[in-house]
């Protein structure tokens, strides 16, 4: 169905029947964390069974409660990622995971066997020229605009309105619902000695002029409160959080050096507070994009000095970096950490930085041998931060990289991974 052919009718709140547009066997999807219409995945909810069928959702990172195991009488649940509220589902076994880089999201859920039949957004009212705003979100929503079936809006009044790649006029809709709510809120973080002491080390790899990549958390807002006495920084970024408006406000981020979009701070999604919201409402100087733009590699390699700073679970002695399951439980996700790395590894003075504690109560997350799956390669060597100093594992050999990966880790740890990483290569030698 094209964009011209849809005829949007408003319908109030209390008068919607979604199983008119829900069929059995649809796959429905939303905008992830603050950007979930929470009036419409609630009503959807509560009507599921009146669908008649089985369906199933496609939930990105999740803040809301909307979503429960009851619901799995009627619903199957699919996830990019463990991550916030979809842990519930997960320890109750009711999640199932499309593990898949954020760069490829267009095709996988433009077609296929994960194809979105139904897309429910929150936008912010039309502006004096007819104009729907997507609001804080963008990324992977975009080409389901034209490919879904059903596209239906909670135009929410108390959403930012702003700018990106994409405006919606009426005939984008099929039915709209009119709702005044304050979005999601990110939840609060605190960083202790240890992000802080990360932070520090982290910190030093970037310069004035660099074009940044943060996630969410504690550990990405401490590595950013550790940059006020940098210089035009720039951002192109997945999300953008309180952390990053901080740095903005502060005048440390100018973005007046990028090498693209120049004077522009670039994200698909905002994840933050009241505080980053109001930032970004109609302020031009804060822009969204999909991740067919934010997560492209050539993109990602265009822009100088791009630094891209993620964590992890868990890497071992030779760079293989877990991101996803921990303890047989999926808590992370592949998500987009693998996309900035190679971008970063493209850039002309580019730098990807994987920080994370070296340790937790239950032992150490420098390990001889990962316990869950491989998320970032070896091949796709990074700089790796703890506490305990810098591991720059660019251009090494594997028995460099040890050594370099031993001096990050736990020093009560450090003999123990060593005899067992000697013992694991051992086993892989030819006999």
């Amino acid at each position: 169905m094209t964009r011209g052919a849809r005829a949007a009718r408003t319908v109030e709140v209390a008068q919607l029947d979604l199983a008119q547009y829900v069929r059995p066997g649809d796959t429905i999807t939303w905008g992830q964390c603050g950007a979930e219409p929470c009036t419409l995945t609630a009503r959807l909810m509560a009507q599921r069974k009146a669908v008649g069928g089985r369906f199933r959702v496609f939930v990105g990172a999740s803040w809301s409660e909307t979503l429960d195991p009851a619901h799995a009488d009627c619903v199957d649940f699919v996830a990019y990622g463990g991550s916030g509220t979809n842990r519930r589902l997960d320890q109750a076994g009711m999640l199932d995971i499309l593990p898949c880089h954020y760069s490829q999201f267009h095709g996988a859920l433009t077609s296929g066997p994960n194809r979105i039949d139904v897309l429910l957004l929150q936008v912010a009212p039309a502006d004096e020229a007819g104009r729907y705003s997507l609001s804080i979100a963008h990324e992977y929503l975009v080409p389901l605009i034209e490919s879904a079936r059903v596209v239906i809006a909670e135009v929410n009044a108390a959403a930012p309105w702003t700018y990106g790649e994409r405006m919606l006029r009426a005939d984008d809709f099929d039915v709209l619902i009119h709702t005044e709510r304050a979005p999601l809120e990110a939840p609060a973080t605190q960083a202790g000695e240890i992000e802080r002491r990360i932070a520090t080390h982290a910190a030093s790899l970037i310069e004035d002029g660099s074009t940044i990549q943060l996630g969410l958390g504690a550990l990405p807002e401490a590595i950013a409160s550790r940059l006020h006495d940098r210089r035009d920084l720039g951002v192109h970024t997945g999300t953008i959080g309180d952390a990053v408006v901080d740095l903005i406000e502060a005048g440390v981020v100018t973005n007046a050096r990028k090498s693209r979009d120049q004077g522009v701070s670039v994200a698909g999604t905002m994840m933050g507070t009241r505080k980053a919201y109001a930032h970004a409402h109609r302020n031009a100087r804060v822009q969204f994009r999909s991740t067919a733009y934010t997560h492209d590699v050539d993109v990602l390699g265009s822009l100088d000095r791009f630094v891209a700073i993620n964590s992890a679970l868990e890497v071992d002695l030779t760079g293989q970096v877990n991101a996803e399951s921990v303890g047989g439980r999926y808590v992370g996700a592949v998500g987009g950490a693998l996309d900035f790395m190679r971008g970063a590894a493209r850039s002309r003075g580019g730098v990807a930085i994987v920080a994370l504690a070296s340790s937790t109560r239950s032992g150490s997350r420098i390990v001889a041998r990962l316990s869950g799956p491989v998320s970032t390669p070896r091949s796709d060597a990074a700089v790796i931060v703890t506490e305990h100093g810098v591991a720059d594992l660019r251009g090494l050999t594997l028995a460099q990289r040890v050594e370099r990966m031993l001096a990050v880790a736990p020093p009560e740890w450090r003999e123990t991974l060593a005899a067992a990483h000697h013992d694991e290569h051992r086993r892989t030698l030819p006999a």
